[in-house]
């Protein structure tokens, strides 16, 4: 059964790690179809759009899309595959391989995700100065005057819905069914101080865990978490949270394990999903061929599962597995001398 998949190679280094995992997988002969939507600054200049409809239309149609991270123009289509698509659960894994250069001294059994809320919270981009503020006269709970009188300044507005947090932790609560065998899923918010909002997307969590009797259901304040999360990572299964702390903390883990080299990324909604490394763009190393691919390699895992090719992604994972064990070609931010082309092929052979 041909899939098919769009690909945005992104900005920077990130095509360079992008474009040999797109001929591992091809070599497979699974039945994948490749489409590449213009996008960016070469359609600008073409089309008068960064994102034209054609661009639009080829990510329509296909199957699901793999993005190289954004620096630039690019972004216009991520924006579209985040909010129009509302690909709304962000997960992010966090798994240690033997091999890989982790800061901590038993990284060992380290094997948990993180499900971002990817939608709402500070995210959804409404700022402006305090100023604008003054026909609501809002005195928080903090403070004792309108918080237009605190000073000159900006605000950011932090939106949490039901609808929105349901449907994020109830995604949170069946990842948490499917993986592993602990079943447990941890919520971290800071609702001791953002009682409205934080303190409402664990009053929703709460109320949810009484429809998965057979998983585990805990809750930590967002700072306390974080202190767990490095001492005792080991501990944790499926951790759900609000946007902005799926965002920062996620990053936190890929360091963990080893570096945002090793941190894959996948954004699922009700009807599509896309798939993208998290290392971001490495301007500094663009060129030189030695841009860690496994982010990448293990975003396309994460696909090929999406897509139905359970094995097929057992075997990739296995082979990258093999190839960090073996600690031969690994890249110089994994404390190695190869390149990018180099530990691709090493995964290749393993496979």
């Amino acid at each position: 059964m041909i899939k098919t998949i769009a690909v945005i190679e992104g900005d920077d280094a990130a095509p360079e790690a992008m474009r040999p995992v797109v001929q591992l997988l091809d070599s497979l002969n699974m039945g994948l179809e490749w489409t590449y939507p213009e996008v960016g600054e070469v359609a600008e200049e073409r089309t008068g759009s960064a994102f034209p409809p054609a661009a639009k239309a080829m990510i329509d149609r296909a199957d699901s899309t793999f993005f190289g991270s954004t620096s630039g123009k690019t972004g216009v289509a991520l924006n579209y595959l985040r909010w129009g698509k509302e690909t709304y659960a962000n997960v992010r894994p966090c798994r240690y391989l033997p091999g890989c250069a982790s800061p901590l001294a038993q990284p060992d059994g380290i094997d948990f995700v993180i499900v971002r809320e990817n939608l709402e919270d500070l995210y959804v981009g409404v700022e402006g100065p305090l100023e604008d503020l003054a026909p609501l006269n809002l005195t928080g709970r903090t403070i004792r005057k309108p918080v237009h009188q605190v000073g000159e300044g900006r605000f950011a507005i932090k939106a949490i819905t039901r609808e929105g947090t349901e449907r994020v932790v109830r995604f949170a609560f069946e990842l948490a069914r499917k993986r592993n065998g602990k079943r447990k899923l941890t919520c971290a918010t800071k609702h001791n101080m953002l009682r409205g909002t934080d303190g409402f997307f664990l009053e929703v969590a709460s109320g949810l865990a009484a429809d998965y009797p057979d998983v585990a259901f805990e809750s930590f304040i967002i700072d306390d978490f974080a202190c767990r999360m490095i001492r005792e990572p080991q501990k944790y299964d499926v951790v759900v949270m609000p946007n902005q702390y799926g965002d920062i903390l996620s990053d936190a883990a890929g360091g963990l394990v080893g570096s945002l080299g090793l941190a894959a990324s996948g954004c699922f909604g009700d009807d599509y999903a896309y798939f993208e490394p998290a290392h971001g763009t490495a301007p500094d190393i663009a060129g030189r061929n030695i841009i860690n691919p496994t982010a990448a390699m293990l975003s396309a895992t994460m696909m090929l599962d999406y897509l139905g090719f359970e094995a097929q992604a057992r075997q990739i994972e296995a082979a990258v597995a093999r190839v960090y064990a073996e600690g031969v070609a690994l890249t110089p931010d994994q404390g190695g001398e190869a390149s990018t082309t180099a530990f691709c092929a090493a995964v290749g052979r393993a496979l």
